[in-house]
C-alpha cells in the first residue's frame, strides 16, 4: 500500500474501514430485562456480529416463520459465533405481549427457539431507538458496532408458510456477507408484517 493511503487508512475510524461501512450507521446501545430478569445490554456483545428480531406471537407473519425457518436461522447463526436477540415490544393489553418471563420462556419452548436471550421491552423504549414497524423486523449489526442490513425477513411479503421455500432469504444473505467480509449487497428491504404494538399506537 502507498504510503498516503497507509496514512488516510490510518485516521480513519474502525467502521469506516469494514465491508459496507457506506450503508452503515451506528446501532443505538439499549438495555432491557430477558426472560430470566437479567439485564442485558447491546454493548455487552461489543465486538460481535449482532442479530435484533422484532417478535409477536399472535401474529401470522411470525407464526409463520416460526414454522421453523426462524428457528433455523436461529441455530445456524449462533453456530457461527453470531449474538441472536429476539425482541418483544408488545404493550401489556397489546397483540403478543408477554406478561412475564415464564409466560416468554413458555412460548419459546413450545416452538423451540434458541435465540441467545428474548427481551422484553413493553414500554417500546428499544423499538423506538430501532424504529422497528413490524413483526419480524430484522436487524444485523457487525463487529464495529453498525447496523449493516435493516428490514424484511425475505423477499416474499406474506404470511404463507409455503412461500418460504422459494423466498431468497435476506438476514442469511446478510450474515453470509458479513462473515466472508464482504459489503452487504443488500443493506435495506423494506420490513413486512404485523406492525408493532406500540405503548400508545
Amino acid at each position: 500500500m502507498p504510503i498516503t493511503r497507509r496514512l488516510v487508512a490510518a485516521t480513519l475510524p474502525l467502521a469506516a474501514l469494514l465491508p459496507g461501512a457506506a450503508n452503515a450507521k451506528p446501532a443505538p446501545d439499549f438495555t432491557a430485562i430477558d426472560v430470566d430478569g437479567k439485564t442485558r445490554s447491546l454493548s455487552e456483545f461489543r465486538g460481535k456480529t449482532v442479530v435484533l428480531e422484532w417478535t409477536n406471537e399472535g401474529c401470522p407473519y411470525v407464526r409463520k416463520h416460526y414454522s421453523g425457518n426462524m428457528q433455523g436461522l436461529q441455530q445456524a447463526a449462533r453456530a457461527d459465533g453470531v449474538v441472536w436477540l429476539t425482541v418483544a415490544s408488545s404493550a401489556p393489553g397489546k397483540q403478543g405481549h408477554f406478561p412475564d418471563g415464564a409466560a416468554a420462556k413458555s412460548w419459546m419452548s413450545a416452538k423451540g427457539a434458541k435465540p441467545t436471550a428474548l427481551l422484553l421491552d413493553p414500554e417500546g423504549k428499544v423499538a423506538t431507538a430501532y424504529k422497528a414497524k413490524t413483526t419480524p423486523h430484522m436487524f444485523v449489526i457487525d463487529k464495529a458496532g453498525q447496523v449493516v442490513y435493516e428490514g424484511a425477513i425475505d423477499d416474499r411479503p406474506t404470511s404463507k408458510v409455503e412461500d418460504i421455500a422459494g423466498a431468497q432469504n435476506l438476514v442469511a444473505a446478510a450474515l453470509a456477507d458479513v462473515k466472508a467480509g464482504r459489503k452487504v449487497a443488500t443493506p435495506f428491504a423494506p420490513p413486512y408484517g404485523c406492525s408493532v404494538k406500540y405503548k400508545d399506537a
